[in-house]
């Protein structure tokens, strides 16, 4: 069954969340500030109001008027599918379908990227190289880029898995060269670099006195101008088959990196115009999948399958094994966290050591690299093979 969400629920919910949900944004990929936290207070027990699959993948969710967006795969047809969802009832207001590999490589494959959202578009980067531009309310093509086509690119491994970073009226995009885009799809910069894999999104930041944007891909971390995608520094990060997946995190002048395959951390620092500078560096923190969160001068995330926090020294504070592989995301104060073995775990942002506040089995099957969303009084969830869950 692919909707089950009854009529008492959604009566209710029309009745009680409604104008909370049409409020609440997260338009893109780890939410408004780009760092993986809501505002929102997070209960310690959630109910589930509805549950619906949306096909093969790891793509979360964007929430915006009170509708998500998310992606998902048909294995059988190789076909992708943008779904726009009513937040309130999970019944589908629109769905866009186009064609793409699987990709299964080890993992199962299937969609990588979150839409994002701008007013009224909708911004969808595929894993084989093209981004469509979709009107928000009727899931109607706007306008469509392919870029590995028309700029050469060789397909990674694992595809492309960067989502659209939605800056203003620009939109930045990296997918081997760091891409920059006007709302009506004309190009407005692109690096002259390819940095050949591009499995993170990047962060817009503040460095060197400018508007910059940091770009963590498969020769490392680079900082580009935000208007002209000059390259102001950069410092080589090498990764097996160049997967650095984790967003980076900009913490005042200095950039937190992290990458799985036992590579490890890096705490970095600018320096003058045009440098960095390795302030630390170790292997307590390795991000496979999930990054961390930023809180009050502490890092939490998953070193591989250990919870941990660290301090921004690369002290280990405490390490929590037994969840798995998982994803997390914060809000006010409070870690959602998905174990490997589908249990959504609310716990305090504490450095003093973990503290779990609550613990319920919400979704069966699949992996869990999928980061939470916390939006509008609700929470959602998903796995790889493609169940969607929302909670309030």
């Amino acid at each position: 069954m692919r909707h089950a969400c009854t009529a008492t629920t959604i009566l209710l919910l029309a009745n009680s969340a409604f104008a909370q949900g049409q409020a609440a944004s997260w338009p893109q990929w780890r939410g408004p500030n780009r760092d993986g936290i809501s505002t929102e207070k997070l209960r310690s027990k959630q109910t589930e109001l509805w549950a619906t699959n949306v096909g093969l993948g790891y793509s979360t969710v964007s929430v915006a008027n009170g509708r998500i967006y998310t992606m998902g795969h048909d294995k059988a047809a190789k076909k992708d599918t943008v779904f726009c969802i009513e937040a309130d009832t999970g019944i589908d207001v629109w769905t866009k379908t186009f064609d793409c590999q699987t990709l299964n490589r080890f993992h199962g494959g299937g969609s990588q990227t979150t839409p994002s959202l701008d007013g009224d578009r909708l911004y969808v980067s595929g894993r084989e190289g093209k981004l469509f531009c979709l009107d928000a309310k009727t899931g109607k093509e706007i306008w469509k880029q392919d870029l590995s086509k028309e700029y050469g690119l060789r397909l990674p491994l694992w595809g492309w898995a960067a989502s659209p970073l939605i800056l203003d009226d620009m939109i930045v995009l990296s997918m081997g060269h760091v891409f920059a885009f006007k709302r009506d799809g004309k190009l407005l910069w692109k690096t002259e670099e390819n940095f050949r894999t591009s499995y993170s999104t990047p962060v817009d930041c503040k460095l060197y006195g400018r508007d910059c944007i940091a770009d963590f891909n498969g020769h490392g971390i680079v900082i580009l101008d935000r208007k002209s995608g000059e390259m102001m520094s950069q410092h080589k990060w090498a990764t097996r088959s160049g997967v650095n997946v984790a967003s980076p995190i900009v913490i005042g002048d200095r950039i937190f990196i992290s990458s799985g395959y036992n590579t490890g951390c890096a705490m970095l620092q600018t320096k003058g115009n045009d440098k960095l500078e390795v302030l630390w560096e170790n292997r307590e923190m390795r991000n496979h999948m999930s990054g961390c969160v930023y809180h009050k001068g502490h890092l939490y995330g998953f070193d591989e399958s250990t919870l941990k926090c660290l301090d921004l020294q690369g002290e280990v504070k405490w390490a929590e094994r037994g969840l798995g592989k998982g994803a997390l995301v914060m809000a006010s104060g409070k870690l959602a966290i998905m174990s490997a073995r589908g249990e959504l775990v609310i716990a305090d942002a504490s450095a003093d050591g973990f503290e779990e506040v609550s613990r319920t089995k919400v979704l069966s099957g699949g992996v869990y690299w999928t980061t939470p969303v916390v939006c509008g009084g609700r929470l959602y969830v998903r796995n790889s093979i493609g169940d969607l869950v929302c909670l309030e």
